[in-house]
């Protein structure tokens, strides 16, 4: 599976911006697929993730009731929605592969990275 992450940018706090994730490879649609930011000198964290259905979202306590995670498996393609951005939220954002168990993870595959930066 490769995964094509795209836009980022610069954005005011409060602003929105929608990042894609395209997958590619493999057969996309059994995975659970997902999002993960990494701050200057932070570890990377779980942001969202959603399942190969769609009936299934979960989302990191950060992010609860600003982002969303929609995908079109027509367009092998998974979304992040984030609306009331805060400068807390730059970061580099990675879509992945995942998995489920006590917490959310990787399974293996990771995109490249695209830098959200949000000015106060």
């Amino acid at each position: 599976v490769q995964l094509q992450a795209s836009g980022g940018g610069l954005v005011q706090a409060g602003g929105s911006l929608r990042l894609s994730c395209a997958a590619s490879g493999r057969t996309y649609d059994n995975y659970f697929l997902g999002w993960f930011r990494q701050a200057p000198g932070k570890e990377r964290e779980f942001v969202a993730v959603i399942s190969w259905s769609g009936g299934r979202t979960y989302y990191s306590d950060y992010v609860k009731g600003r982002f969303t995670i929609p995908r079109n498996n027509r367009a092998n393609t998974v979304y992040l929605q984030m609306n009331s951005l805060k400068p807390e939220d730059t970061a580099v954002y990675y879509c992945a592969t995942c998995g489920i168990g006590d917490k959310i993870y990787n399974t293996g595959y990771w995109g490249q990275g695209t830098l959200v930066t949000v000015s106060s």
